[in-house]
């Protein structure tokens, strides 16, 4: 990959201490002992990602956004935890190097990882498969096909049978969601109450226990250059837990979807992109997974969505940053939540 073409000056505001830190990583990692350069991967909404470079050499490293933080999201311990041993089964996950939780270095807890090198898929698609003419296919395929084999891994055998508390997932799920987005909203919703209730009381019941990533979606992996079929990494652990995985398929769907913010589309145009109920034919064929009672995952994923979104939009309200990408989100939130109902109303995907 050539020099900063997906990284950017680090924002004033979200700034490193880089003289702590180059002292902190003084011989800590292989060329580490060169001047250390400092830039910043833009497009994330929540934890802070940067790009270290000592000469030929560079990492990544995550931190928790700024301002509030809510317990048990953003966690980059847990995130280390499972990146330290989860490529030794599935290779999509990019190599743990180094976690510090002395908050005097950087102002948070942080871990410095794997750099992997590719194609991001945002809103366009990028100019390195722009002339394959079943890109969107591939991409889906592969996406789909990543997801499903993260959930065949046999988590026991990698020490991460006690990662999470499977048993009551889904309801502290729902709970989880509604507490956050109780304490930073910007006005009151009967919508999202009612979306609320319905799902507290629709939980459906289920056997099936797997490594759940909690932000599967598009912008969160990345593809080989010039083949959409192959996937390079997959990125954003901090949520991983052990918990049901139709609950990350759901969060897949949500974000598959465009209308969920009218025009502003969040996947690329293109015809050959597959459809969301091929996406899940695909993915019950691949994991075996019974997906019968789907819509009320994809409704859940869209409820986590609105709380992701209420929090980003409280820091920016707080002036906690000043990415412009944020504005519109209070004008998003009570759309996103009469598309939840029209689901929950009409059972369809």
């Amino acid at each position: 990959m050539s020099q900063n073409t997906d990284t950017i000056d680090v924002r004033p505001e979200e700034a490193l201490d880089q003289n702590n830190l180059e002292k902190f990583l003084y011989g800590k990692l292989e060329g580490s002992k060169q001047s250390l350069i400092i830039r910043q991967f833009p497009e994330g909404k929540a934890n802070l990602t940067y790009e270290l470079k000592y000469g030929n050499y560079e990492y990544v490293l995550r931190r928790p956004p700024l301002g509030t933080v809510a317990p048990g999201s953003h966690d980059m311990k847990r995130e280390y935890t499972v990146l330290s041993v989860l490529q030794k089964a599935f290779h999509l996950a990019p190599k743990a190097y180094l976690y510090e939780d002395d908050p005097t270095i950087i102002g948070a807890p942080f871990f410095i990882m794997e750099r992997r090198n590719g194609v991001v898929v945002r809103t366009r698609m990028p100019k390195e498969f722009s002339k394959i003419d079943d890109a969107g296919k591939q991409i889906s395929e592969a996406l789909v096909d990543a997801l499903a084999d993260l959930h065949k891994v046999n988590y026991s055998e990698l020490g991460l049978e006690n990662f999470g508390k499977p048993n009551g997932f889904i309801e502290r799920q729902i709970n989880g969601w509604y507490s956050r987005w109780t304490k930073v909203k910007h006005q009151e919703s009967f919508e999202i109450e009612a979306i609320y209730n319905w799902l507290i009381s629709n939980i459906p019941k289920t056997n099936n226990i797997s490594l759940v990533h909690n932000d599967y979606k598009l912008d969160n992996v990345m593809y080989s250059y010039n083949k959409p079929n192959k996937l390079e990494a997959v990125f954003d652990w901090d949520m991983c837990t052990l918990g049901d995985p139709l609950s990350d398929l759901g969060t897949f769907l949500c974000y598959w979807s465009a209308p969920l913010f009218g025009n502003n589309n969040i996947i690329p145009k293109d015809e050959t992109l597959l459809t969301r109920k091929e996406l899940i034919y695909r993915y019950t064929k691949k994991s075996g997974f019974d997906t019968s009672n789907i819509h009320f995952y994809y409704v859940l994923g869209i409820f986590r969505l609105i709380g992701i979104l209420t929090q980003i939009y409280f820091r920016y309200l707080r002036g906690q940053t000043s990415d412009k990408r944020f504005a519109h989100f209070g004008e998003a939130i009570p759309f996103i939540a009469k598309f939840a109902l029209q689901i929950i109303k009409n059972k369809k995907i």
